[in-house]
C-alpha cells in the first residue's frame, strides 16, 4: 500500500473512477520519491504498473500548483513507438477525466500542421515521440521552457531505435529545474549509462523485479517444427483449438507477420495485423477491433511487443523465437498482465534450437515440451548436446595417427605453368620448364 498521502480531490475522483485500491510494487516505491521532485531511474517489468507510477505524481504537482494559462506544457513523456504513446494517453486522460487538464499525443505518421494546432491549445501533458516532438520543438510550435517534469519510458528501446540524440535535444529545449524520470527493462544497455548522466541529478534508482526475472504468472510451453509449412499448420492447429480470448502472434518480420494473419483469417479465424508498414490510421483500426472483440487474433512484429495494452490477451504465440531473452520477456509479458494468468507457446524448428536454449539459460527457466496430435514433428531434438543443452557440432575430429594435412595457399597456386624468374618455356609450350642458362663470360 501506498504511505498516506494527500492526493488532490481532483485526482482522487480519476483514482477512485479506474477502480485503484491497491498499489503495485513500482508504485509504492516511485510515487512518494516522484512526489519529493527526485530525479528517478527505474527498472521495472512489463505490467507491472509503472505508467501510474510516474503519471499520478506529475499530475498531483500540476494540481496541487496550477501553471499560468500560457505557461506549455508542464510534462513531457517520451515513448518509442505510437502504440505506446496512444496507450499511455489512454492511461493519462482516464487519469484526468475529473479534473481540466489535458494530454495531446504527438507522434510521426500524422499530421503535421494538425498536431501543431493541437499544441497552440497548450495542453499541460504531452505524450510523444522523440523525432517528431524535436521537430515541433525547432519550428516553435512545442513550449517546453516552463516544464516540470520529463519521463523517458522504455529509455533502453528508444536507444536501440537509435534515438539517442533526439532524445538529448529535446531535453536541450526543456527548463534546466525539471524533474527526469527514466523507466527501462534493463540498466545494462551500453548506451543508457551516459544518457542518464547528461540528463539526471543525483538520481534515486529503483528496481522491482530483475529484467531477467519471468513473470510468474505465464505458462512456458514449446512445439518442435520440422519447416516453415510444418509451423503454418501447428499455428493454424493451436488457433483452431481455441481456449483462449485473445491471442497475440509474433514473427519477426513485417511481411511474415501479415502472411500468417492471411493465412489464420483464410481458415475462418478472425484476424488482423499489426506493423511498422500499417498507417497510424490502420493500427488504431486493428487495435480498436481488437480491444472490441471483433477480432480474436493479432500477428504483430516487434513493433507490438512494448506499450501493447489490452486486456485479456491470455495466448501469446512466438510463430519464430525472438532474438534475445529481453525480447521474450516483452513478448510474453503482453500476457499474465495485473495478476491474470497467461500462456506463451513458442514454435521451435532445429536451427532455432541453440536460440531456445539461449533464452532458457538466460531467463532460468525450461519450456514445458508439447505436442499437437497428428502434427508430431518428425524433429525431436539435436542427437548430440553439450553440456548447455546446444546442439553439439557435427564435426569428426582427425585422429592422432593421421597425418595433418598440409595447407596449400591460394597465392602459391595461381602462377603454377606461368613463366616467372629465371624459368622459360620450351620451344614447343608443353615440355617441362627449364632454367635459363647462365651467360658464359
Amino acid at each position: 500500500m501506498l504511505p498516506t498521502i494527500e492526493f488532490n480531490r481532483e485526482l482522487r475522483l480519476g483514482l477512485d473512477e479506474l477502480g485503484f485500491d491497491q498499489a503495485t510494487d513500482v508504485q509504492t516505491q516511485v510515487i512518494p520519491a516522484a512526489l519529493a521532485g527526485r530525479d528517478l531511474q527505474i527498472t521495472a517489468e512489463t505490467g507491472s504498473g509503472k505508467t501510474l507510477a510516474y503519471l499520478i505524481p506529475a499530475v498531483q504537482r500540476i494540481l496541487e500548483k496550477p501553471p499560468a494559462r500560457n505557461a506549455g506544457a508542464m510534462v513531457v513523456v517520451l515513448v518509442p513507438t505510437r502504440e505506446l504513446a496512444r496507450q499511455v494517453l489512454k492511461n493519462c486522460r482516464d487519469l484526468c477525466q475529473r479534473s481540466q487538464l489535458r494530454a495531446q499525443a504527438i507522434t510521426g505518421g500524422a499530421d503535421f500542421k494538425y498536431q501543431r494546432a493541437l499544441l497552440r491549445k497548450n495542453p499541460e501533458i504531452i505524450i510523444a515521440t522523440p523525432g517528431r516532438l524535436l521537430e515541433h520543438c525547432e519550428k516553435g510550435s512545442a513550449d517546453l521552457a516552463a516544464l516540470r517534469t520529463l519521463v523517458l519510458d522504455e529509455a533502453d528501446r528508444m536507444l536501440d531505435m537509435g534515438f539517442r540524440d533526439e532524445v538529448l535535444k529535446v531535453a536541450g529545449f526543456c527548463a534546466e529545474s525539471r524533474q527526469v524520470i527514466l523507466l527501462s527493462a534493463t540498466l545494462k544497455h551500453r548506451a543508457l549509462g551516459s544518457v542518464a548522466r547528461e540528463l539526471l541529478r543525483d538520481p534515486l534508482a529503483i528496481t522491482v523485479n530483475e529484467v531477467r526475472q519471468p513473470h510468474s504468472s505465464i505458462h512456458h510451453q514449446r512445439i518442435l517444427a520440422d519447416s516453415q509449412e510444418h509451423k503454418d499448420k501447428l499455428l493454424v492447429a493451436l488457433m483452431q483449438l481455441g481456449g483462449y480470448q485473445r491471442a497475440l502472434v509474433f514473427a519477426n518480420k513485417r511481411l511474415t507477420a501479415q502472411r500468417l494473419a492471411d493465412l489464420l483469417s483464410h481458415h475462418g479465424l478472425r484476424c488482423g495485423s499489426l506493423h511498422g508498414e500499417l498507417s497510424t490510421e490502420e493500427r488504431k483500426h486493428v487495435l480498436s477491433q481488437y480491444r472490441d472483440s471483433k477480432i480474436d487474433i493479432v500477428c504483430a512484429s516487434d513493433v507490438a511487443a512494448r506499450g501493447l495494452d489490452v486486456k485479456d490477451i491470455d495466448l501469446v504465440v512466438n510463430y519464430e523465437l525472438p532474438h534475445n531473452g529481453d525480447d521474450y520477456l516483452h513478448r510474453t509479458g503482453r500476457t499474465g498482465r495485473a495478476g491474470a494468468s497467461g500462456l506463451a507457446v513458442s514454435l521451435v524448428s532445429a536451427n532455432e534450437w541453440n536460440l531456445m536454449v539461449s533464452i532458457q539459460r538466460y531467463l532460468q527457466l525450461e519450456f514445458e515440451k508439447r505436442t499437437l496430435a497428428g502434427l508430431k514433428a518428425r524433429y525431436s531434438g539435436p542427437k548430440k548436446l553439450k553440456g548447455s543443452g546446444k546442439a553439439a557440432g557435427t564435426k569428426k575430429k582427425r585422429s592422432k595417427s593421421a597425418p595433418a594435412k598440409s595447407k596449400t595457399r591460394a597465392r602459391n597456386k595461381k602462377n603454377l605453368g606461368r613463366p616467372s624468374g629465371n624459368k622459360q618455356l620450351s620451344g614447343d609450350g608443353f615440355a617441362p620448364l627449364m632454367k635459363k642458362k647462365d651467360p658464359v663470360e
